[in-house]
Parts: structure tokens; sequence; C-alpha cells
């Protein structure tokens, strides 16, 4: 009797043990398909010819080029620019070989050397390199989000966004009549807790490495403060803020933003998915600031591309956004208008930026 009563408890602590590990659900996995009848369906081509003004390429060799050019063109994308130029050799090499198999197709924005930052010729040498690499066709300046990061001067110490020793740099910038593309800080939800209060919970525990606090390196009101201090001090200088400023989910705090700084555009690369769950919301916005938003992807994922034209373009409810890690809620579109189309998809790059081809673009 003892060993059938043992067996029997065995057997209900398995079958127990069993229907436990059923109930764990991998949230990544968990993803079926919608009971919602509702029209709508993928937009895999933008209505109008558009410039990516947020895009990264290692390589723009000829053959890395057709590649590129036969994808772009399913997509109706115009110009990509790469923003990853690097400067001197590289990116006059980058230019030359893109007005060779395909002039006005690719744009390149330079960037800067921040080793030995604080020396005594890091200025001149770099204002000279400035100069050299806008010459051989760099068309603007990408700053990464390591300055204010990890970027340190001569003595190791952290090297702020509004370092006065920076000055010079956004002041030729002006002179020069070439944008700067900034990218400062993260997600501020990086900065909160990893609990289950935290939106981007399953990005942290899927990347790790992407979690901040308040010592690391500073803060994110911090850093965003950096940033808006360089775009008050130079009021000459043309602006664009990677990502919407960070303040995607917050587009009256960036209305403010916006109508403090005169001289800032904003990008939506990675930020689709914000301005997709509040599309009444965005839809208001983009009509405000309708001169002043460019059209970004920041990562050269061709079949990502969909998820924004159906934002912008339609009216289509409840679809999925592509990536679940960095966003589990479903989208919605912003039924831009015409007008405002071209604006975000052409139009407003092709006034800040110089040395674009304005004939690849529909006229009015």
């Amino acid at each position: 009797m003892v060993k059938n009563s043992l067996l029997t408890g065995i057997t209900i602590i398995l079958f127990t043990l069993k229907l436990q590990s059923q109930d764990i659900i991998d949230f990544e996995k968990y993803n079926p398909p919608s009971t919602l009848v509702v029209k709508g369906s993928e937009v895999k081509k933008a209505k109008f010819p558009f410039i990516d003004v947020h895009n990264h390429q290692r390589s723009m060799d000829s053959s890395s080029l057709y590649r590129l050019i036969t994808e772009m063109d399913k997509l109706n994308m115009g110009i990509m620019i790469n923003l990853s130029g690097r400067g001197g050799e590289t990116l006059k090499n980058y230019v030359t070989t893109a007005k060779q198999n395909f002039p006005g197709r690719f744009a390149v924005f330079t960037n800067i050397n921040f080793q030995g930052f604080g020396s005594t010729d890091w200025e001149s040498k770099t204002l000279a390199q400035l100069e050299e690499d806008v010459m051989n066709g760099a068309c603007g300046l990408k700053i990464f989000k390591n300055l204010g990061f990890s970027v340190v001067d001569a003595q190791g110490n952290r090297v702020p966004v509004n370092h006065p020793g920076l000055d010079p740099v956004w002041k030729k910038c002006a002179e020069l009549k070439i944008p700067v593309l900034i990218h400062t800080a993260d997600p501020a939800p990086f900065w909160a807790e990893a609990d289950l209060n935290n939106e981007r919970l399953l990005e942290l525990k899927t990347h790790p490495g992407r979690k901040r606090d308040n010592h690391n390196p500073v803060s994110f009101d911090s850093l965003i403060a950096e940033q808006h201090a360089i775009f008050e001090k130079h009021p000459q200088t043309i602006f664009i803020a990677a990502h919407f400023g960070w303040y995607p989910n917050d587009l009256g705090k960036l209305s403010g933003i916006l109508d403090r700084f005169r001289n800032v555009y904003i990008e939506f690369g990675a930020v689709i998915a914000e301005l997709g769950r509040q599309p009444l919301t965005a839809n208001k916005f983009f009509n405000s600031y309708q001169d002043r938003i460019l059209f970004g992807k920041d990562s050269w994922v061709p079949e990502e591309y969909p998820t924004y034209f159906r934002v912008l373009e339609t009216s289509d409810e409840y679809f999925p956004y592509h990536k679940k890690y960095h966003a589990f809620w479903r989208m919605y579109g912003m039924n831009l208008s015409d007008e405002i189309l071209r604006k975000i998809y052409y139009k407003n790059a092709l006034k800040i930026i110089p040395g674009l081809d304005k004939n690849l673009f529909p006229e009015d």
C-alpha cells in the first residue's frame, strides 16, 4: 500500500511539472495571427521616391552598389545617404565609386576622428580634414553616439557633447553649409530599472549591453541637455536630431524642442514603432512640423521598410511591427497627405543637404 501511494504521488508530481513546463511561454515565439478582420495590406514600395538620410554601409565598392541599387529600386528609394563615410581617402573612394557607377543615387556624410582630442593640433587637423572631405564630395557630418558616451580627451576624461573644444567644428559646418546629423544618448528606458514596468525590458534582456545608469556614463537628461546646448549655441548650424531626438514617445515635448531650436530637423530612424502606436497624435505632429521631418531608417534591412511606408501612407489598423523585441505592440497608419509625404520623402532633405540630385524627384 505504501509503495503504491508513493508511486501515485510521484506520478502526480511529474504530471504537475509537465503541466507547468507547458505553461511556460516564450514571449518572442508567442505571436499568433490576429483574428481581427480589417482592411489593409503591406506597402512594399513608397508612393513617392524617397531619400533615406540615415543609412550605414561599410563598403561602397562596385559590386556592393549594384546589390544595393537592385533593392533600392524595389523600394522606390531615390537616394541613399551613407552616414559612415569615415573621411579621408575612404570617403573620397566612396564618392568616386558611387559617381562612376550610379551618379546621383548615393551620397556620403563624413565623420570625425576624436583620437587626441584636446591636444594642441587636434582642432586644426580636424577642421582641415572636414574642409577636404566636403571638397571631395561629403554633403554632411554624422556624429555618432560615442560622443557623450565613450569619447575621451587626451587625459582620459569624458568629452561632453557640448564641450567648448568642439565649437569650431559646429561653426565650420555652418560655414561649409552642411548639416550635422547627430545621435546623442539612447531611449530613456535604457536608464530605468530593468523590471516589469519597463517597456524596453525584452530588448534589455536580449541586448543587455544597452542597459545604462546615471553613472554609465551620465544620466539620459544630462546627455540630452548637452545636445540641446549646442543647438542653442550654434543657431547658424543646421542639426538633424537622429531618432526624433529620442522623444518620439512624447511628441508634446518634442514640439517644444523644435519650437525653441529653429535650426533643428528630425528623422525617425528606428522609432517608427512609437509613431505607429499613436496615429492621431503623430498625424497632428507631422502636420505641424511637416517642413522639418526627414525620412530615416538607420539599419539596412530592405524587408523592414514596408512598415515605415504603411505607417506613413495608410489608414490601416492593427498591423505588426517587424521586430518584436523592439516593439511588442501593433501599428496604425497616419494616412499622411501627398503634400506632406513629398516633404518627408524628399523635399526637406533636398532643402538642407547640399549636392543631392533634384532631377531624381518629381516636380509638383
